[in-house]
C-alpha cells in the first residue's frame, strides 16, 4: 500500500529557525553582558557532563588495555602432536601420480597390508597460573598427546608434561619443564562468583594459531548448564569472540584476573557467533587442587534421579511455595536411600547451599569430600524435613542401548500406545529385574502431548498421579478422563523422571 509522504524537512527547519535564533542571541548576549541565565547554566552543565563522559570512556579504555597487558604474558600457545596409525589404501595411477593424494592415501604400489603411522598436530591455548610453571588448559587440548610444546608470548618454548586431566569437566593441568622458568608471568585466579551480568570480560588466546589475540565482550549468562559439552557444566557464557585455537585460553575481568577457561562455542559456521562458554575459576580451582593432590578427581555420589521443578510440576506436587529440584527416583543401596530420601521429594538445599537446578546439585554433590556427612533439606507433604546423608564414591555408570519398539499396539492413553511389561518387552528393551512392573510405551503419536513431554518408545510408566501402576489394569482403574492433565513417573534405562502430560 502507498506510504504517506515524509514531512518536508525544510519546512521543519524554517519553522524552528526563528526560535533557535532567538535562543542563540539571548545566550550570546547574556554571556557578553556577564549575566547568569538558566540557558547559560544548562549549557555549562552539559559541557561538564560531556567532559565527565569522555573521561569515563578514557578510563574504561585504559582499564581494558591494562587487563589485556596483564593477561597476555601468561597466556600460552600449546602445540601437541600424536602418532596416528592407519592402513594405506590403493587407488589407480591417475590419483597415485598426485603427491598430495599419495601422502594421504599411499602409493599405488602399496598392497594395503602394512600398517603405517603419521604424526598429527593440533594447537590450543593455556594459562600459566603459578610462578613454577603450572598451566591450566582444556583436557581436549592435550588428550592423547605424545608431545606437548608450550610457547610463551615472548617466544620462549618449553616441553610440558601432564599433571592430571579431568574429562568430565574438560580441564587439564600441565607442568612446564626445562631451564629458564624463572620470572614467569602468571595470572591470579579471580572470583568467578562475583562476576555480574553485563560485566566486561576479555578472551585471550591463540585463535587459528594467531598468538596473543584479545577480544572483548560481556558476561552474557552465568551457571549455564545442559549445554551438552561435558558431564559437569557450570559455564560462564560470553559474547567475547572465541574461535578454534582459543580452547584453554583465558577469560579475564578488568582487574586482569583469570575468571574462566575458554572451552567451547555454539556455532553453525565453526567460528564465533557471539555465544562462547568458559569454565569458571570456581570450578577450575577445585579441579586443579584435586589433580595436584591425587592426580585424578574422585567424585561423591548421592544416588538420586533429579529433574527441574517447573511451575506446573510444582503445582502438581503441592510445592508451589518452594524452589528446588524434584527427586524422580532413588537408587537402591545408595546414600540417599539410607538417609530416607523418597521419590517425589523436593530437595531445597544441600549442606546449607540452596539449590535451584539439577546441575547445581550435581556439581555440589560431586565435589564434596568422599564419605562426608551432609544435611539435605527436603520438602515433603507440605513440610520441610532435614535429612543427614553420608556420601559415597561415584560408581561406574552403566546404561543400556535404546532399541526400536516391537510392532504391536495395545491401548492408547494420552497419545501413547501402552502395554503390560511382559518378558518379551523386558528383553527387547533390556530392562533389569529390579523393574518389577509398569506399562511399556510402544509408540508415541506425533504432535501429541506425550510427545511434547519427551516420552519415547521403550519408556516404562510406573506411576500416574502418585499412584503406582504395575499393569494396564492398574492404569484403567484410575479412571483418568481423556485429555486430563496427569503426572507420570517414567523409567528410562537406569534413570527415572516425572513428566507432565496434558
Amino acid at each position: 500500500m502507498p506510504q504517506p509522504s515524509p514531512p518536508d524537512s525544510s519546512r521543519l527547519v524554517r519553522a524552528v529557525a526563528p526560535a533557535v535564533l532567538a535562543t542563540v542571541l539571548i545566550v550570546a548576549f547574556s554571556c557578553v553582558a556577564g549575566r547568569t541565565l538558566a540557558g547559560h547554566g544548562a549549557t555549562a552543565a552539559t559541557v561538564s557532563a560531556g567532559s565527565a563522559r569522555s573521561h569515563s570512556l578514557v578510563d574504561t579504555s585504559s582499564a581494558i588495555a591494562d587487563a589485556a597487558e596483564a593477561a597476555l604474558p601468561a597466556v600460552v600457545n600449546i602445540s601437541t602432536s600424536r602418532v596416528q596409525h592407519f592402513r594405506p589404501g590403493r587407488f589407480s595411477q591417475p590419483f597415485g601420480g598426485d603427491p598430495m593424494l599419495r601422502h594421504f592415501f599411499g602409493h599405488p604400489g602399496d598392497q594395503g597390508g602394512a600398517t603405517r603411522s603419521r604424526r598429527s598436530r593440533s594447537l590450543g591455548s593455556g594459562v600459566v597460573v603459578t610462578a613454577q610453571g603450572l598451566v591450566l588448559t582444556n583436557n581436549h587440548v592435550v588428550a592423547g598427546a605424545d608431545e606437548i610444546r608450550v610457547t610463551l608470548s615472548d617466544g620462549r618454548e618449553f616441553l610440558a608434561t601432564i599433571v592430571g586431566t579431568d574429562e568430565p569437566t574438560d580441564l587439564a593441568v600441565i607442568q612446564l619443564r626445562g631451564d629458564g622458568l624463572d620470572g614467569l608471568s602468571y595470572l591470579a585466579l579471580g572470583d568467578a562468583e562475583a562476576l555480574r551480568l553485563g560485566e566486561i570480560v576479555l578472551a585471550v588466546g591463540n585463535p587459528f594459531g594467531l598468538a596473543g589475540s584479545v577480544t572483548m565482550g560481556i558476561v552474557s549468562a552465568k551457571g549455564r548448564a545442559n549445554v551438552g559439552i561435558v558431564d559437569y557444566e557450570d559455564f560462564i557464557q560470553t559474547d567475547a569472540a572465541i574461535n578454534p585455537g582459543n580452547s584453554g585460553g583465558a577469560l579475564v575481568n578488568l582487574d586482569g584476573e583469570l575468571v574462566g577457561i575458554n572451552t567451547a562455542i555454539a556455532s553453525r559456521s565453526g567460528g564465533s557467533q557471539g555465544i562462547g562458554f568458559a569454565i569458571p575459576t570456581t570450578l577450575a580451582r577445585e579441579i586443579m587442587s584435586r589433580l595436584l593432590d591425587d592426580g585424578s578427581v574422585q567424585r561423591s555420589w548421592l544416588g538420586v534421579y533429579i529433574q527441574p521443578l517447573s511451575r506446573n510440576m510444582a503445582r502438581a506436587f503441592g510445592a508451589e511455595s518452594v524452589e528446588g529440584v524434584l527427586v524422580a527416583g532413588v537408587q537402591p543401596d545408595s546414600p540417599a536411600e539410607s538417609a530416607g530420601v523418597e521419590r517425589g521429594d523436593v530437595i531445597l538445599s544441600f549442606d546449607g547451599h540452596a539449590v535451584a537446578s539439577p546441575s547445581e546439585l550435581r556439581n555440589l554433590v560431586a565435589l564434596s569430600p568422599l564419605s562426608e556427612s551432609v544435611q539435605l533439606a527436603v520438602f515433603r507433604a507440605d513440610k520441610i524435613k532435614k535429612l543427614k546423608v553420608k556420601l559415597g564414591p561415584l560408581p561406574v555408570s552403566k546404561s543400556a542401548p535404546h532399541k526400536a519398539q516391537p510392532e504391536q499396539q495395545v491401548t492408547v492413553f494420552g497419545g501413547l500406545s501402552l502395554g503390560d511389561l511382559d518378558e518379551r518387552f523386558r528383553q527387547h528393551y533390556q530392562l533389569g529385574p529390579e523393574l518389577s512392573g509398569g506399562v511399556v510405551v510402544r509408540s508415541v503419536e506425533p504432535d501429541s502431548a506425550a510427545s511434547a513431554a519427551g516420552i519415547r518408545p521403550g519408556d516404562v510408566i510406573v506411576e500416574v498421579n502418585r499412584n503406582p501402576v504395575r499393569t494396564m489394569a492398574d492404569l484403567g482403574a484410575l479412571g483418568i478422563e481423556a485429555g486430563a492433565e496427569v503426572v507420570a513417573l517414567v523409567v528410562r534405562g537406569d534413570s527415572s523422571f516425572y513428566v507432565l502430560i496434558g
